[in-house]
């Protein structure tokens, strides 16, 4: 048998398979959301507020994707089975979880408050644990599926202003490989897509601050800051075929960064 008989363009393509993307309507999670639409994924997007829900249905629309919308908190009780039982009732089932909602708060080491640690591990780490959990069970009755959790540079890197964000995306590099050797076994694939320094609106002041911003691009071999579109391929291979035989991986999309 010729060895690429099995492997052409559609083995990147999602069609017929449903995703959730948690935060999948604003920021960068509204990218990933376009990539699986646009590689055949049907996709519901689950996030605290409607924020961004408009754009993404004029996106389907005008692709004549399938996509479906949850309003839901994360970190509420019981949120992860009503996820999983919210996809499953629009799609029939699940193949592709992406853990993407995340916050971020600052603050000196010293002024951290115990509530700030709790919320940012709740939003990071602790609904991606639970979620994982809930998707799975659904995942190992077809025997399959991908798992995607978004890490971050400070999955690396230490981050002195951002003790809880830090701690979550370090977990998050761990809980990737715990859950993709449980998985395995079940045929579930579970990997993490690091990014690196993004060109967004929420990096803009960073962009902006004539010390910092220096101080990343010169750290940055690409020479660049990414634009949101730069992760759309990584995140697509992460959830199609191509990547059958990869799993417990952190992928950093960051020109390079890691490498300084």
């Amino acid at each position: 048998m010729n060895e690429l008989e099995n492997f052409t363009n559609t083995t990147f393509r999602l069609d017929g398979r449903v995703a959730i993307v948690t935060g999948g309507a604003s920021g960068l999670g509204a990218y990933y959301t376009k990539a699986l639409l646009s590689s055949g994924a049907s996709v519901l997007v689950v996030s605290r507020s409607k924020k961004g829900w408009e754009t993404i249905q004029d996106f389907a629309t005008a692709g004549k994707y399938l996509v479906a919308f949850y309003q839901q908190d994360i970190t509420a009780d019981g949120s992860a089975q009503a996820i999983a039982e919210r996809a499953v009732a629009e799609y029939g089932t699940i193949d592709i979880l992406v853990n993407n909602a995340g916050i971020q708060i600052r603050n000196e080491w010293q002024d951290f408050k115990d509530a700030d640690w709790r919320k940012v591990i709740d939003v990071n780490l602790n609904a991606a644990y639970y979620l994982s959990h809930a998707v799975a069970e659904v995942m190992t009755e077809h025997d399959g599926g991908k798992i995607i959790n978004i890490g971050s540079m400070q999955s690396f890197l230490p981050g002195k202003y951002i003790f809880p964000y830090a701690a979550a995306k370090h977990g998050i590099v761990g809980l990737t490989k715990a859950y993709a050797e449980a998985l395995a076994p079940h045929n579930i694939q579970v990997n993490a897509l690091a990014p690196g320094y993004i060109d967004t609106l929420m990096t803009k002041a960073l962009q902006e601050d004539p010390v910092r911003s220096v101080e990343i691009l010169d750290h940055i071999p690409a020479g660049h800051w990414a634009q949101p579109q730069e992760l759309m391929g990584t995140l697509v291979f992460l959830a199609s075929a191509a990547s059958n035989y990869v799993t417990g991986i952190t992928v950093p999309v960051d020109g390079g960064y890691l490498l300084r």
